[in-house]
């Protein structure tokens, strides 16, 4: 199915023609129509004027240009007659894919997938040092293995600033029988060691604040959700910041942190994070290591969900995975059901509560609902206990305090190489103690060890 988007009075840079697949082998969390809804917004986000669509219904890819030779030829066509520039797959392409779709379609049209395009956004969007590493790092292990002898838009596109591939490390002689495409790749794996190294120092920098931030037993709360969900709208009115806002996805990548004042004159420090999306490549999750340890680190998740958007609870199953994805899964939740002051019929909207974890309606616009959220975190903080039984290394020590001082020991044995501990601490302490959880034996695991 094939339709054309009326043009703007105002065309962008350049024009682009969407084309999604749904793949029955394959599970996504948004229907194809939201996806490509979603995937135009990226499209906008980047400076592309959206001029339509094309879409298929597919057992599995096919192998030589993702689509079918008929529905190619379709496309050729109505990029011809839209004047098309640049074509955007919905999907992550593979290089084979991406270099036949580009034989099909001719010279004249740029073949891009949903990753690409994200990764240009996030080029666009990145302003510290740290996030244009991160960005540049990515873009360039994608593009790899696509390398061509026409590669020369990366050096437009990566990261913004962080160098060109093939200036690091002396690169830039041929030796015997070496082409210049052999050349341009080694420059480009010897600019990726190059980056690797310079965010490694930034990871350590990292890990030395963290550990300072424990040791002053401040804990941190991480705001994470779909992109667009309203965290830094959420995160201003709550500690009265400045973080940019605007109606856009990706509107701010680089971490923001705040001290806030809960109830009952205890403190937390608020930390807004990079939103996330279906499908979000690999690559930047890899790329974003750092940034994103921020959240598998934290005491407690507060996660925004923008409550008005048909495709919620869709969203708040992509980020779930994700969490999955980067090992923060195990980490308390509280959720903040935004943008309710958008709602025709809130208390209808109430009913939905109980598909979320601790779900408090607020909005970050108006300011509705902002005392409930405070104290639920409080309550999550502070109050809320969670069992646990661990074996700690005498030399964790600082590890063994805290569960005297801020846990309730029911059994503590001390045996040979670490101390065996059992009972209850704050939830929002739970990841120090992960890596020494001993976890809980079943029913028919204890009845095998009496037999």
């Amino acid at each position: 199915m094939a339709k054309k988007i009326p043009q703007t009075t105002n065309p962008p840079r350049e024009r682009a023609f969407l084309v999604g697949a749904e793949v029955r082998s394959k599970k996504d969390f948004l229907p194809l129509e939201d996806s490509l809804t979603e995937l135009a917004l990226l499209a906008k986000t980047a400076g592309l004027e959206v001029v339509g669509e094309l879409t298929q219904k597919l057992d599995h890819p096919h192998v030589v240009t993702y689509i079918g030779p008929g529905k190619v030829n379709e496309l050729k066509a109505l990029a011809e007659e839209t004047l098309t520039q640049v074509v955007i797959f919905d999907d992550e392409l593979s290089p084979r894919h991406q270099r036949e779709l580009s034989k099909a379609l001719g010279e004249n049209i740029r073949v891009l997938d949903r990753t690409a395009l994200i990764l240009d956004i996030f080029a666009q969007h990145a302003h510290s040092s740290e996030g244009m590493l991160q960005v540049e790092l990515a873009q360039y292990e994608y593009y790899l293995p696509r390398l061509t002898r026409a590669w020369t838009h990366l050096e437009r596109q990566a990261g913004g600033g962080g160098g060109r591939a093939g200036t690091t490390g002396g690169v830039g002689l041929r030796g015997p029988g070496e082409t210049q495409l052999e050349v341009d790749k080694r420059g480009i794996r010897h600019r990726i060691e190059h980056i690797k190294k310079e965010l490694e120092k930034v990871t350590a920098h990292r890990e030395r604040y963290r550990a300072q931030r424990k040791r002053m037993r401040i804990p941190t709360v991480a705001f994470v959700g779909y992109t667009n969900a309203g965290k830094s709208t959420l995160l201003n009115k709550l500690t009265k910041a400045d973080v940019y806002v605007a109606d856009q996805l990706f509107a701010t990548l680089d971490p923001t942190t705040r001290r806030v004042e809960l109830p009952g004159s205890y403190q937390a420090l608020f930390t807004d994070t990079v939103g996330f999306i279906q499908k979000l490549p690999t690559g930047l999750i890899e790329a974003f290591h750092a940034t994103l340890e921020e959240i598998a680190q934290a005491d407690l998740l507060l996660h925004v969900v923008d409550i008005s958007h048909p495709n919620a609870l869709n969203q708040f199953e992509a980020v779930q995975e994700t969490l999955r994805n980067i090992g923060a899964e195990h980490i308390p939740v509280v959720t903040a059901l935004n943008k309710m002051d958008l709602l025709r019929d809130p208390e209808a909207a109430l009913t939905t509560l109980k598909n979320y974890p601790s779900a408090i309606p607020v909005s970050g616009l108006k300011g509705n609902g902002l005392s409930d959220l405070l104290r639920k975190i409080t309550e999550q903080l502070y109050e809320a206990f969670t069992p646990i039984h661990v074996k700690l290394p005498y030399q964790q020590g600082a590890l063994i305090s805290l569960f005297h001082e801020m846990g309730q020991v029911d059994v503590i044995e001390h045996e040979r190489g670490g101390v065996t501990m059992q009972g209850r601490i704050p939830g929002r302490l739970i990841a120090q103690f992960k890596a020494w959880q001993i976890k809980s034996k079943s029913v028919q695991q204890l009845q095998e060890e009496q037999i």
